[in-house]
């Protein structure tokens, strides 16, 4: 079997600190790899892999500002299709940009579907709907109009999260400083139930970071920046308690599944597909306000933080993952066999 991975170009495959698709695919990537798949990864030149790198982006636009988005996912994009015909499947995880290319090669076309940036882009998933095969990351990211293989939760590799039994007693926010994921909710939870918080991640909006972040950092509510992997296993291990205030419907939240690796239970605002992934009262809480969190943060010591730590082997093992997927791509070659004597 020969998968073509296209990865998303906006920080290394691999990532060095943020980019939970890039960090997916590449985890995806070594997990298919090491079952003896053969793999070639598309993404940028710096990254990282025990597959065949194809690249011709030299790194992430993210990571330098000469590289424009447009011209360079362009030229990544179109680079894979030329290539197409060497590969038995080809396995999206762009977004809908490469669906515009599909009707243009026979080989078929797997896109995993991260989450809709926007309604606006669902006309382009409506039109390969019956050409195309998609999967999704969570049943609670499910479009009604769209048909999916199968639902496939994110793994991880549980090697680079130590289980603390004995954790520290701050709070922890980790994730994009951005109204979305709701780092001022994590302040005003933490104010209330005094304890100290720690907020880790890059700013991606910073004039809410300016206005809702910047003016309640003292020395017991800091800001440390993005995380490194060895960074975020230690910020992750320590946590009392991960604080998932999040305003929107998130499709999936590694940082949540990563928290439970740890043996850290989380507290999430109960939307997107937290209730979901959080089973609640055994791995952490779902609740629907700030007051609800407070409560919640006051009964983590009801939480077996070691069911945590099984909870992420059983559910979302990068293994998992692996299985998961290779049992997608036997069922589009069925298909693919079943269309071609039809």
């Amino acid at each position: 079997m020969r998968i073509a991975m296209i990865s998303p170009i906006a920080w290394r495959t691999p990532p060095h600190h943020y980019g939970p698709w890039e960090q997916v695919v590449s985890i995806l990537t070594e997990g298919l790899s090491n079952t003896g798949i053969n793999v070639t990864l598309f993404a940028t030149a710096d990254s990282i892999t025990k597959a065949r790198l194809h690249a011709v982006c030299p790194k992430g636009y993210e990571e330098d500002s000469e590289i424009i988005p447009k011209v360079w996912e362009c030229l990544h994009i179109s680079e894979v299709f030329e290539h197409a015909h060497e590969f038995d499947i080809v396995h999206n995880h762009f977004d809908f940009l490469p669906l515009t290319y599909s009707k243009l090669v026979k080989t078929p076309l797997l896109t995993t579907i991260h989450g809709f940036s926007s309604p606006k882009i669902i006309p382009v998933y409506k039109k390969y709907n019956q050409t195309g095969y998609y999967v999704s990351i969570s049943d609670a990211d499910r479009h009604p109009e769209l048909d999916y293989l199968a639902t496939i939760h994110h793994g991880i590799d549980l090697g680079h999260f130590t289980f603390n039994p004995t954790p520290g007693e701050y709070l922890l926010f980790f994730g994009r400083i951005h109204p979305d994921k709701g780092a001022y909710e994590a302040i005003q939870v933490a104010k209330k139930c005094q304890r100290k918080l720690i907020i880790a991640g890059i700013i991606q909006d910073g004039e809410y970071f300016e206005k809702k972040v910047k003016p309640f950092l003292n020395e017991d509510i800091s800001y440390v920046g993005s995380a490194d992997p060895i960074k975020r296993d230690r910020l992750l291990g320590n946590a009392f308690a991960l604080l998932h205030p999040i305003n929107f419907a998130e499709p999936f939240g590694l940082s949540v599944v990563e928290a439970f690796a740890c043996g850290t239970p989380v507290v999430a605002f109960d939307r997107g597909s937290m209730s979901e992934i959080i089973s609640d009262g055994k791995n952490g809480f779902v609740v629907s306000t700030i007051e609800q969190a407070v409560s919640a943060v006051e009964n983590i010591t009801h939480i077996n933080r070691s069911f945590c730590r099984k909870d992420a082997e059983q559910r979302f093992s990068s293994q998992r993952m692996v299985l998961d997927y290779i049992k997608v791509y036997h069922m589009i070659l069925e298909a693919e066999k079943r269309n071609e004597v039809g």
